[in-house]
């Protein structure tokens, strides 16, 4: 492509010499360099970019896109002065691939808990609905019925255009996308065009990242800052910051709740482990979901389903056959007579809710034993309060490992000891092997009681000394079984 084209949407702030030459590809990764790229030099959290400028000449990049063009420069390279070069980057990227986020209708969603689990129905649901449509989520990517694996919640700006790309010459329609605070901050939604935004909810997560609660805030409600004034902003009414997230942008503005007034309203009738009986605004609707906040995150599919034009009745129908995403709330039972639930809760708010759903339906008839960990190398200070979380709702909590990454696994277990009183570590266990936490969890466990497993859901491996191995709470529980 000629470069000229690729720096349509970007604002430059000097270069010198010919836009127009042709180049073979972009490439923010120096190493991945050929003969004719173009190079983006991205300031990360761990590398700058503009470090590796000498490396991605000498490989043969014909110019280099930066934010502080180098006093040592060879002449025949064409340097390009941004003020943002990841978001040049995503710019470019969105026109290399040939604006494919303008040839579907996408529909992003962003928040603490809840994205994995809304974007994953909306696919599903429009896929029954009989759209060919695209998913880029946590779990997995598709493509139509095709699965790519996922490596990142948000890709980078180069694979997500391109998985965008792919989508449209599958014949896609709709495009459903988690997004990532990390990926609004970075700027690798830079280029997109969004149809749609929803927010689920905001409690403390990722602050080894943002460093503070309100910088995480404030990457959240960029996303919806930056929406186009055709979309629509789709927000949670229940939480404190549904509002906030709404405050600036020029969407249309709609709202879902489960308390209060709103677009699309929800009560919950009837609720036990084989799911639930709503109202969904003043229609009863059965579905295999479990939990206060499965009942809000159907509320937001429900709600963007209509705002992208579909039947509401034809949307509950579908909503009624649908089923839990793996690995969030998933319900094993036991020959035993209890029941064993998986679940991705990672935070102290996602932790309180599935642990307060399960006493909710269990009302002092079973016992509630819950297996949890922190991962290494991230936010230490939701240590204690995933510690606390577990054992103030619990008959017995086990502290254990979750990806303890390079951290010594038993220095991330005191950590979490440090947020109990001496009455609290009397209901606590401290297991390091998780296999074998979970193996004492079911041993403990009698007809009635529910054992829950938290923290990983859908991964299926354990990352130890930077090397990860296979290791699936799923499978774990089948074992004890």
């Amino acid at each position: 492509m000629i470069l000229t084209d690729l720096l349509q949407n970007v604002i430059l702030k000097k270069y010198a010499g010919d836009t127009d030459i042709e180049i073979a590809d972009i490439q923010f990764d120096s190493r991945k360099v050929t003969q004719g790229s173009v190079f983006v030099a991205t300031r990360g959290t761990a590398a700058d970019g503009h470090d590796f400028i000498p490396m991605a000449i000498e490989k043969g990049a014909t110019a280099i896109v930066c934010e502080t063009i180098p006093e040592e420069k060879p002449e025949e390279i064409l340097f390009i002065e941004v003020e943002n070069s990841a978001e040049a980057l995503g710019q470019m990227a969105s026109a290399f691939y040939g604006f494919p986020s303008s040839k579907l209708i996408l529909a992003g969603v962003t928040g603490t808990n809840g994205k994995t689990t809304i974007a994953t129905l909306l696919y599903k649901l429009f896929r029954e609905l009989g759209y060919k449509a695209g998913l880029l989520s946590t779990v997995v990517n598709y493509i139509n019925n095709k699965t790519i694996e996922a490596t990142h919640t948000t890709p980078d700006a180069l694979e997500l255009n391109e998985l965008l790309a792919r989508m449209v010459d599958a014949g896609c329609e709709y495009a459903f996308m988690e997004v990532s605070s990390h990926s609004i901050d970075q700027r690798r939604i830079a280029g997109l065009e969004f149809n749609g935004g929803i927010f689920t909810n905001l409690t403390r997560d990722h602050i080894d990242y943002h460093l503070t609660f309100e910088n995480y805030l404030k990457a959240k409600k960029r996303f919806f800052d930056d929406l186009p004034a055709d979309a629509f902003a789709l927000t949670n009414a229940d939480d404190k910051n549904g509002s906030v997230m709404l405050q600036n942008t020029r969407a249309s503005k709609y709202y879902y709740s489960l308390r209060g007034m709103a677009d699309f309203k929800t009560r919950i009738l009837e609720h036990g482990f084989e799911g639930m009986l709503l109202d969904m605004n003043g229609r009863e609707v059965n579905v295999s979901f479990i939990g206060k906040f499965n009942a809000s995150n159907l509320t937001a599919v429900f709600g963007a389903a209509v705002l992208l034009g579909q039947d509401e009745l034809e949307v509950l129908r579908i909503l009624s056959s649908l089923h839990s995403v793996a690995g969030r709330f998933e319900t094993f039972h036991a020959p035993a007579g209890y029941a064993a639930i998986v679940d991705y809760a990672h935070t102290p708010d996602a932790l309180n809710n599935v642990i307060g759903t399960i006493n909710q339906i269990l009302q002092n008839n079973g016992r509630l034993i819950t297996v949890v960990g922190c991962g290494g190398n991230r936010d230490k200070g939701k240590r204690p309060m995933m510690a606390r979380e577990a054992v103030d709702g619990s008959w017995k909590a086990i502290l254990t490992s979750d990806n303890p990454r390079f951290e010594d696994p038993q220095e991330i277990l005191n950590d979490m000891l440090a947020g109990l009183d001496i009455t609290q570590r009397t209901k606590s266990l401290t297991i390091i092997d998780r296999r074998e936490a979970i193996k004492m969890a079911c041993a403990l466990a009698q007809k009635g009681d529910v054992v829950l497993i938290a923290g990983k859901g859908h991964e299926d491996y354990q990352i130890i000394q930077g090397v990860k191995h296979h290791f699936d709470d799923r499978e774990e529980v089948k074992k004890c079984f």
